[in-house]
């Protein structure tokens, strides 16, 4: 009975040094949140409008200016870019990005994984640990990217994509990353990079297509040039384009760790309450066995 109730006095102290550490981390976590969802919520707006219009321009132009990251080619070499985090802890906010990025490869590039064209780009140690130990084509120079995270760190990063499309390295682009909801809520999404998406007309817009002319035109006035501004207003909308989904998944990682966490403090709460009813449970019983070896003692000393 004794060396039952250190066991479960040992359990406890465990326990309870878990659920400091647990408490501990989920307020970093709260903190770092406060400060990632800030940066996304100013940048997403104009990282989406900046993408809407680049997408307009590249639906209606007339085909006189060359747009080369917009080329439509056969698709045979694919490039997957998969942004998760470096750290773990943060529930299964890792897994379900994976587990989505090989899904992604399995129902839309199984023709191209077969033949060995599908190449993985991870952002972030945990995507980059797990596709090197799978034996995928990775592309390894920019896992670290979390590590001060800025924008011209980031830029380097498209600036590799943008080039490795244009040398016709790779025909489709697609980026695989968490975008940020709340604390409790993220979205896990595949977006296309490159080739520019076209903008998908709506049906009001496909109406008035159909009354005029028979081709929707958004009205954009070019100055200096259609051809100047086209150049160099596609790379920095990718780019940050790029910059908005690694904020979206900094923001994520923190509240999938936040939530993460709590939910770790609230186990530990119950687990400790479950040691305590069982410590004393067995501590009355020990109370109990010596006071009946007291009485029985007596007893027979009186016999």
């Amino acid at each position: 009975m004794p060396g039952q109730l250190k066991e479960v006095r040992n359990r406890i102290k465990s326990v309870q040094s878990i659920q400091q550490i647990t408490k501990a981390m989920k307020m970093v976590s709260a903190a770092k949140l406060r400060r990632a969802n800030d940066a996304i919520l100013q940048m997403r707006p104009y990282a989406l409008k900046l993408q809407d219009m680049l997408q307009n321009i590249v639906s209606n132009s007339d085909g006189g200016v060359e747009m080369t990251l917009a080329a439509e080619r056969p698709v045979e070499k694919v490039l997957i870019v998969i942004i998760t985090s470096d750290r773990g802890l943060c529930g299964a906010y890792n897994a379900n990005l994976i587990k989505l990025a090989k899904q992604t490869i399995r129902e839309r590039y199984s023709e191209q994984n077969s033949k060995g064209n599908v190449s993985v780009m991870p952002i972030g140690k945990k995507g980059y640990d797990h596709f090197i130990r799978h034996q995928f084509k990775v592309v390894s120079g920019y896992r670290d990217l979390f590590q001060g995270l800025s924008f011209e760190d980031v830029q380097k990063a498209s600036a590799y994509i943008m080039q490795a499309f244009t040398n016709k390295e790779f025909d489709v682009v697609e980026i695989v990353y968490s975008q940020f909801r709340n604390a409790v809520v993220q979205e896990f999404q595949v977006e296309r990079f490159l080739p520019i998406p076209r903008a998908a007309s709506s049906t009001k817009e496909k109406d008035t297509k159909e009354q005029h002319t028979g081709k929707y035109r958004a009205d954009f006035i070019f100055e200096p040039g259609q051809e100047e501004l086209i150049t160099e207003l596609m790379p920095k909308i990718l780019n940050t384009q790029l910059f908005k989904a690694m904020l979206d998944a900094n923001a994520s990682e923190h509240g999938a760790r936040m939530t993460s966490m709590d939910k770790a403090t609230d186990n530990a709460e119950d687990l400790l309450r479950n040691y305590r009813i069982s410590y004393n449970r067995a501590r009355q019983a020990a109370i109990t066995t010596e006071l009946t070896e007291i009485v029985s003692g007596a007893a027979a000393l009186e016999g």
